[in-house]
C-alpha cells in the first residue's frame, strides 16, 4: 500500500497549550519537519462540543489533526499515523520489542496516574506550582512513577533507548508534574526530564503565550466581555 501525500496538516489543541497528548503530536510533527497550521479549541467553554469541532474530531478531543480529507484524533494514533505517512524522520524506534515498549510506555501514561494527573496537573509547568501537597494517594501514583521510571531507565540513561523516540517527551513531561511543583524527584530523573524539555520543539511548545488561568489577573471569564 503506498503512503498517503504530504500535503500540509492542521493540529488542534487546546487554547491554554497545556494539553501533553497534543505537545505529544506538536513535537512529532516538528521533529519530522512536517508542515502546519496550528489552531486552538476552547476547552474550558465547551468549543470541543461545538458542531464545526464536533464534525472534524470523533472524539471531541484535542489534539485532532486534519491531513486533507482525514482527520484523527487520540494523540498516540496521530503520532503512529505520522510515522507511517512520513517514515524519513522516525520518532519511534525501528526494532520491534522497542516500539512495542514505546508504546506500552505511551498507553500507561494515557491510562494510569490519574490522581497525580488531577493533583499535579500540567498547569505547574506553565503557570507555576500549586501548594497543594500530594495524598496519600497521589504520593503513591507519583512513587509508582519514579520506580517505574527507574526501571525503564537504568544506570542513569537519558533515553529508553538508544537513540530518542517520542515516548521520551511522554515520559517527560509526566516527571515534570513533579519536579516543576519542587516535589522530591531523583537527580537522574530530573536530569532526564530536563534534558528532554531542551529540545527546540518541546522548548517551542513552552514558550507559547498562554491566556490567563480562571482567578489570575486578566482573566476573561467568556467571550463577551
Amino acid at each position: 500500500m503506498s503512503a498517503a501525500p504530504i500535503t500540509p496538516f492542521i493540529l488542534y489543541a487546546d487554547a491554554q497549550f497545556a494539553s501533553p497528548y497534543a505537545l505529544s503530536v506538536f513535537v512529532t510533527l516538528r521533529e519530522k519537519g512536517l508542515p502546519f497550521e496550528l489552531r486552538t479549541v476552547d476547552l474550558a467553554l465547551g468549543a470541543n462540543h461545538e458542531s464545526g469541532f464536533a464534525g472534524l474530531s470523533i472524539t471531541r478531543r484535542v489534539p485532532t489533526l486534519v491531513h486533507g480529507d482525514f482527520t484523527l484524533s487520540e494523540s498516540s494514533a496521530i503520532t503512529e499515523y505520522l510515522e507511517t505517512i512520513s517514515p524519513a524522520v522516525p520518532v519511534y524506534p525501528a526494532d520491534v520489542r522497542e516500539l512495542a515498549r514505546a508504546r506500552q510506555v505511551q498507553a500507561w501514561l494515557r491510562s494510569d496516574l490519574a490522581v497525580l494527573r488531577q493533583e499535579r496537573s500540567t498547569e505547574v509547568i506553565y503557570y507555576g506550582p500549586t501548594d497543594q501537597p500530594l495524598s496519600d494517594a497521589g504520593y503513591a501514583a507519583a512513587s509508582k512513577l519514579i520506580a517505574i521510571a527507574q526501571s525503564l531507565l537504568p544506570d542513569g540513561r537519558m533515553s529508553l533507548f538508544d537513540k530518542w523516540c517520542i515516548a521520551d517527551v511522554d515520559l517527560a513531561l509526566m516527571l515534570n508534574r513533579l519536579i516543576y511543583n519542587d516535589d522530591v524527584v531523583p537527580s537522574e530523573l530530573a536530569e532526564y526530564a530536563r534534558l528532554q524539555f531542551t529540545r527546540p520543539a518541546v522548548q517551542e511548545w513552552i514558550a507559547m503565550a498562554r491566556p490567563p488561568r480562571p482567578g489570575d489577573e486578566g482573566y476573561v471569564a467568556d467571550k463577551a466581555a
